[in-house]
């Protein structure tokens, strides 16, 4: 599978982004799909999770209350939508999925930057 992420930039705090990630075969036979970030000096960490029918969904608590993760499966896309962005959102945001044979794929990643 491949992933291409896209949505990310520069926005002021307070702001809003959404992220998209797009994958290169059918996301129906994907079991779960996720959001990670990387600040600089720092692990990459869990944003938000879904699972494959989007009935379920996991929120970092950096996250909870300002983002939300989705997919349409039938443009094979998984969304996130941060509100109210603060500057330590600041972060390269990666897309990772775990595909029906549990190989797992990441995105090339995509700069948020979130300016005070």
């Amino acid at each position: 599978v491949q992933l291409v992420e896209s949505g990310g930039g520069l926005v002021q705090a307070g702001g809003s982004l959404r992220l998209s990630c797009a994958a290169s075969r059918s996301t129906f036979s994907i079991r779960s799909m996720a959001w990670y970030r990387e600040a600089p000096g720092k692990q990459r960490e869990l944003v938000a999770s879904i699972t494959s029918g989007g009935g379920s969904t996991n929120y970092a608590d950096s996250g909870k209350g300002r983002f939300t993760i989705s997919r349409d499966n039938t443009k094979n896309t998984m969304y996130l939508q941060m509100n109210s962005l603060k500057p330590e959102d600041t972060a390269v945001y990666y897309c990772y999925v775990v595909d029906s044979r549990w190989d797992a794929y990441w995105g090339q990643g995509t700069q948020v930057t979130v300016s005070s």
